[in-house]
């Protein structure tokens, strides 16, 4: 069985586990009971009123955050022509087609974002057991894959982040560093629950986030009430 050290302990036993905090209350507790020595991130876990068996359950989104959580992102598009150019001013990292195939093929994988355009989809899809499972694939649900390359990669480069639901209905999703004011994890919180919230499978009846919980990369989990979420100042 897992034991945790005497700092996280010492956390811990300060926290009243008993009470369900505000946005801001917790994060404010996540910020004084941090004791990392580095910047930690801090992390949120959503409990989902799904059944995550189902596939009409799947939850999927995207949101930019109007506090960037700092990660630089890196984002390669497969496309030709004007679509191409269109890519290169709005600031992608790597643009091609045949040739972008074979460096991945040879193993590279320098990147967190691929959008490409769906006249390629078909080469590309040669990629999809290598790209797949890591996530990289472009997706027509989540908009990467599209002839509006321009905006698309503008919006990845400004720090637009996915999520979706994990095999226990569960969702993970970091709202920023411990080092931010509350008010920044505030406003990053409050606008990642909204972006969820209208994610809500039409199938899926009841409460849909049952349970909210966050924390910093080492820190102690903190309960915050789900319907907390409607000020964002």
């Amino acid at each position: 069985m897992a034991t945790h050290g005497k700092k996280y302990r010492a956390a811990s036993e300060k926290l009243n586990k008993d009470v369900v905090y505000s946005f801001k209350d917790g994060l404010a507790q996540v910020k004084s009971l941090a004791f990392a020595k580095f910047d930690e991130s801090v992390d949120v876990h959503v409990n989902l009123g799904i059944d995550p068996e189902k596939g009409e359950h799947a939850v999927r989104g995207s949101v930019v955050l109007p506090h960037s959580i700092g990660k630089k992102v890196r984002v390669i598009v497969f496309a030709k022509g004007d679509h191409a150019e269109d890519a290169r001013a709005a600031g992608a990292d790597f643009i091609g087609t045949e040739d972008l195939i074979e460096k991945i093929e040879g193993g590279w994988l320098d990147f967190e974002y691929a959008v490409a355009t769906p006249d390629l989809m078909g080469m590309v899809g040669k990629l999809a057991k290598l790209l797949g499972p890591r996530g990289l694939l472009p997706n027509k649900k989540v908009g990467t894959v599209t002839f509006e390359v321009g905006p698309v990669v503008e919006d990845l480069k400004k720090g637009r982040i996915f999520f979706k639901n994990d095999k226990s209905g569960l969702v993970h999703f970091s709202i920023g560093r411990v080092s931010y004011d509350v008010a920044k994890l505030h406003q990053n919180l409050a606008t990642f629950i909204k972006a969820l919230s209208q994610v809500k499978p039409a199938s899926s009846k009841g409460k849909f986030i049952q349970k909210l919980t966050v924390a910093s990369t080492m820190g102690v989990g903190i309960h915050l009430n789900p319907d907390d979420s409607v000020s964002q100042d």
